[in-house]
């Protein structure tokens, strides 16, 4: 995956039972290949009353997806793109937006 998709990025999901959705990336487990995503692929949790919860129940939450499963999300174009390297004014390396050239932080 290497440096595809960062936290904080926006995203949309490309395959699977969210496709469509877009969310921005609230972790990247770079170990896995997977990104959580904010509101994507939520899964519900049987929960004990602990101190932290006293209440306990049903607890519902984001899942991680497979990195490939997603692509960013171009808001000057309003579509979805792929990503690649670029260099600003100072030479330093930067992701920018294939789709409409758009560098990224």
């Amino acid at each position: 995956m290497g440096t595809r998709i960062k936290k904080d990025d926006l995203v949309i999901v490309i395959s699977g039972k969210d496709k469509g959705q877009k969310g921005r990336v609230l972790r990247v487990l770079a170990e896995v290949d997977r990104v959580l995503v904010e509101g994507v692929n939520k899964i519900k949790r049987h929960t004990k009353p602990t101190p932290k919860a006293p209440q306990g129940g049903i607890i519902e939450r984001e899942a991680p997806v497979h990195a490939s499963n997603v692509m960013l999300w171009d808001e000057k174009a309003g579509a979805r793109s792929r990503v690649r390297a670029g260099a600003d004014k100072d030479g330093k390396k930067i992701r920018v937006l294939a789709k409409s050239g758009t560098a990224l932080s």
